[in-house]
């Protein structure tokens, strides 16, 4: 009896021990840290849009990666300069849309700076590398005005 209570309490015990350790600090998904740098495995992109999230001194920053339908990575904020972070994009198909105003954007223009022309999913540069994705954790903080 006391055996398996013992071993009940140690099981509950690691699930608490792993979950506690799972930080918010870093991004979700197979994405890692590493000197300043988000690595997101290439392979793990594809034409679904994949979020992450990283903490930016406390600021939850939602970010995306998504290949466009010649192949090319696309990475975006989750959020844009005109109606904020709060809701985010959702995709359909080829295309992503605004949750906040509608407005639709197809995922192969993704990628570039807003001209200025309203809501469009905020700009976040990566470079590819050695079969990652990377991008720097310091661009994302500096992005983190668009969800406080």
């Amino acid at each position: 009896m006391w055996k398996k209570i013992l071993l009940m309490c140690l099981m509950i015990l690691s699930v608490l021990v792993v979950i506690g350790c799972s930080s918010s600090k870093g991004p979700t998904g197979a994405a890692t840290v590493e000197s300043g740098v988000v690595k997101i495995p290439l392979s793990e992109v594809t034409s679904s849009v994949k979020k992450y999230t990283y903490d930016a001194q406390g600021t939850k920053v939602t970010y995306f990666a998504v290949k466009g339908s010649d192949g090319k990575v696309r990475t975006a904020f989750d959020a844009c300069d005109v109606c904020g972070g709060y809701k985010g994009y959702v995709q359909n198909g080829g295309d992503i849309t605004c949750r906040n105003c509608g407005k639709v954007f197809r995922i192969d223009g993704l990628g570039t700076k807003n001209k200025g022309y309203g809501c469009w999913p905020s700009y976040l540069s990566h470079e590819i590398k050695n079969g990652y994705v990377l991008i720097k954790t310091s661009e994302i903080a500096a992005g983190k005005h668009r969800f406080a």
